[in-house]
């Protein structure tokens, strides 16, 4: 291992150990797949899980912590298949049906722009349920794998797949997005069986990976959409400024503002506990932690990326700055 990587990972693991405390008063609640989005207080062991990774745009991969450990995608499934729906029908037809405005919201509510008829962005839920609808396939089971096939390639791992059990438990309490999915179809803006796209919706939401997948995933929307581990283009390259720029302003639900102020990353967030930042041009940082806070955001997933961009300049508007951590930009294929 090359000097500089051993520099990144004892920065991580320095990162890790600083972190990992957590004050009882940080946590809003712990997510658990079975109580569905806000469960109680109680985490039991998953209380202490933690983990970072960083992807390098030149393919070196750097994890630490609980790296090895599962968990649902959930919400961050939706950046894949918007870029999939803008690769399959392009952002004009999709933004007739989806829009792009950051909604001010909680990502699960009943809300919706009231001047396009549409609903707010795809980082939402109502957001997102149709616009997994608009991948293209002749089913649910043709799309959700089509979506399935685009994480895997993204992270170069074909052993990613959906947890069916899991999508099981959140389509048995899912009836607040059921409830969101017949106002939208009674308002036009959703087509087809409710119950069909709800389980397609929920099945993508259940595609479970680990941290260094999810950091590989960033680090290719950082290269362009080109995999840096098996030098595949997976979507064309226009999609992805399209796709982060909604990820910068709507990615962390209603808390996107004070992310973009503080960070200035892309990044989405899953009520699972996982955070995942795209650094244009250098890599992708990827963090899981599910202690969660008030807006349904990982405490440690925050309070990391923040203080990653903070030392090192990474915040977009800021001066760009070289740091053996992420290194310079990288050229695009």
């Amino acid at each position: 291992m090359s000097p500089a990587n051993d520099q990144v990972d004892e920065r991580l693991g320095e990162l890790h150990a600083r972190h990992l405390g957590l004050g009882a008063g940080d946590v809003a609640s712990y997510y658990s797949s079975a109580r569905g989005s806000y469960p109680p207080q109680e985490a039991g062991s998953e209380r202490d899980r933690f983990a970072i990774s960083f992807a390098h745009v030149d393919g070196d991969v750097h994890p630490v912590g609980d790296f090895e450990r599962l968990f649902l995608l959930q919400s961050i499934s939706k950046v894949f298949a918007y870029a999939l729906a803008l690769a399959d029908l392009g952002r004009d037809e999709v933004l007739s049906r989806v829009g792009v405005e950051p909604s001010g919201e909680a990502f699960n509510a009943i809300a919706f722009d009231e001047h396009t008829h549409t609903p707010f962005n795809p980082m939402v839920n109502s957001g997102a349920i149709v616009t997994s609808t608009l991948v293209r396939g002749a089913d649910a089971d043709e799309k959700l794998e089509r979506i399935l096939n685009v994480v895997r390639s993204l992270a170069a791992n074909p052993t990613i797949d959906v947890d069916e059990e899991a999508a099981r438990d959140e389509l048995a309490i899912s009836d607040h997005n059921r409830a969101v999915a017949y106002l939208m179809r009674s308002e036009g803006m959703l087509e087809g069986d409710v119950e069909e796209n709800l389980r397609l919706y929920l099945r993508q939401c259940s595609i479970r990976l680990d941290v260094r997948d999810l950091s590989m995933l960033a680090a290719t929307l950082a290269n362009g959409c080109v995999c840096p581990l098996s030098g595949e283009r997976v979507l064309p390259v226009s999609v992805v400024r399209d796709v982060l720029s909604v990820m910068h302003t709507c990615g962390m639900y209603d808390a996107a503002g004070q992310w973009a102020f503080d960070v200035g990353l892309p990044a989405k967030s899953g009520v699972s506990g996982g955070v995942m930042a795209v650094v244009p041009g250098k890599g992708g940082i990827g963090v899981w932690s599910p202690g969660l806070d008030s807006h349904g955001n990982s405490v440690r997933g925050v309070n990391v990326c923040r203080e990653i961009s903070e030392r090192l300049g990474l915040h977009l508007l800021a001066a760009e700055t070289e740091d053996a951590f992420v290194g310079a930009a990288a050229p695009r294929e």
